[in-house]
């Protein structure tokens, strides 16, 4: 079990059911984000990497602790894994709104529910075709057809 231990955060780890659970407590700023984040790599570098960030006990974030959070939503969804957030805590939520972020994050106000097995498969990882791409950025991204948007054929 690795922790961090900052001036301004701590953490620890324990495996239950072959889900990591990271427990925060204190700030994840400026000071802090750089050894979380270093920490959230390694632990996301296999496959499949199965997450919990236990938020119940941060008192301050800000937005270089959001850009660790999305890093690490991003290392798990490259992985084909999972990422829960277990936070009730109002303040946090609404900052998760105000950034477009809450429809990206699984968040769950008990740790019980974050740790509970789906009851669905996860949704497959969509792939894009060859001569397809995203044209808007965001969870409900738009795939067009790249010739037909640049006018090189008709759609007849």
């Amino acid at each position: 079990m690795t922790e961090i231990h900052t001036t301004t955060l701590r953490s620890s780890e324990r495996v239950l059911a072959g889900t990591t659970v990271v427990e925060l407590r204190g700030e994840i700023d400026l000071v802090s984000a750089q050894p979380l984040s270093a920490r959230l790599d390694t632990l996301t570098a296999g496959p499949c990497p199965d997450l919990v960030l236990d938020l119940r006990h941060l008192s301050f974030i800000d937005c270089a602790g959001l850009g660790v959070l999305c890093r690490a939503r991003n290392r798990i969804a490259a992985g084909y894994g999972r990422l829960r957030l277990v936070t009730d805590d109002t303040r946090f939520l609404r900052i998760l709104r105000h950034t477009h972020l809450s429809g990206v994050f699984e968040v769950h106000a008990r740790l019980s529910d974050a740790l509970a097995r789906r009851q669905t498969p996860p949704p497959a990882r969509t792939l894009i075709p060859r001569g397809y791409a995203v044209t808007s950025a965001g969870p409900h991204a738009v795939v067009a057809d790249v010739a037909v948007n640049a006018g090189l054929h008709d759609r007849t």
